[in-house]
């Protein structure tokens, strides 16, 4: 087995992880490389990453392309993707030079006029402050497989995958999806109509998003990250990936693990 490890370094937490980490790896004997950018990812089998949350979303499309599974250690804020938290190396480590399963996520695919942008947990389409409008509202209309599901007016929508189900869709106020359930959920944000509620629908299914206001613009995030902005000429359609993140998985409960997360997150 081939092992890389990707570290973000802006994180002060993971120095000592790191140095863990290395230790464990010699002393069993399995060879690893360092990868200082992510696209260094190349001829492993498995990454592992510390970092939190962030570092994770950077990491998960990039390999996930390339066939490689990703184990995470968390050395940052939030881990609800990190198997292990940073004390736990040696766990991690046993876990991989054992009979360990990995659980492939579906990831979601923008075009955007043609041109593919991709997101593990959600995109969101977020309203833009105008100071010269009478509201900064936006009216925001989603079909999906080309039949109308509504207009959503207010602060603009999320579609998550289940990954991003626990994320920022549960702070909308959307369902949390199980990594095995096959389904994106429309979440609107702050909506401006009591009957604007999530949807979860198919992942086989196509969704497209576009303005109602001729003279309206949104900006589009995929994970956290600033695409661009989006008028009504443009084309936006959210699809499936044709390629999965495959992450290394313990044999903790999901809802136990999800428990242990949101408890943490809380305090």
């Amino acid at each position: 087995m081939k092992v890389g490890i990707f570290c973000n370094k802006s994180l002060k937490k993971y120095l000592p992880v790191q140095k863990e980490l290395f230790r464990v790896l010699k002393e069993r004997g399995i060879h690893y490389d360092v990868c200082e950018n992510v696209d260094d990812a190349e001829g492993i089998d498995v990454l592992i990453v510390l970092g939190g949350d962030g570092t994770m979303l950077k990491v998960a499309t990039a390999v996930g392309k390339k066939g490689i599974k990703i184990l995470g250690i968390n050395s940052g804020n939030l881990g609800f993707l990190t198997e292990f938290e940073g004390d736990e190396t040696e766990s991690a480590v046993e876990l991989l030079q054992g009979d360990y399963r990995s659980q492939k996520r579906g990831v979601l695919q923008v075009c955007v006029n043609g041109q593919n942008f991709f997101a593990l947990n959600e995109v969101f389409f977020q309203r833009r402050y105008n100071e010269d409008a009478d509201n900064n509202v936006v009216s925001v209309t989603a079909l999906i497989d080309g039949k109308k599901v509504d207009d959503f007016v207010g602060d603009g929508i999320i579609v998550a995958t289940p990954t991003g189900s626990t994320a920022y869709s549960l702070s909308a106020g959307g369902p949390i999806l199980t990594p095995d359930i096959h389904a994106f959920i429309l979440t609107p944000v702050c909506a401006h109509s009591l009957h604007n509620r999530p949807i979860v629908y198919s992942d086989d299914s196509v969704m497209q998003v576009r303005l109602t206001d001729e003279e309206g613009k949104i900006s589009l995030f995929c994970d956290g990250k600033f695409i661009g902005v989006i008028s009504q000429k443009d084309a936006v359609f959210i699809k499936k990936a044709d390629f999965q993140a495959e992450f290394v998985a313990g044999q903790n409960n999901f809802f136990d693990k999800l428990l242990f997360k949101l408890n943490k997150w809380s305090n």
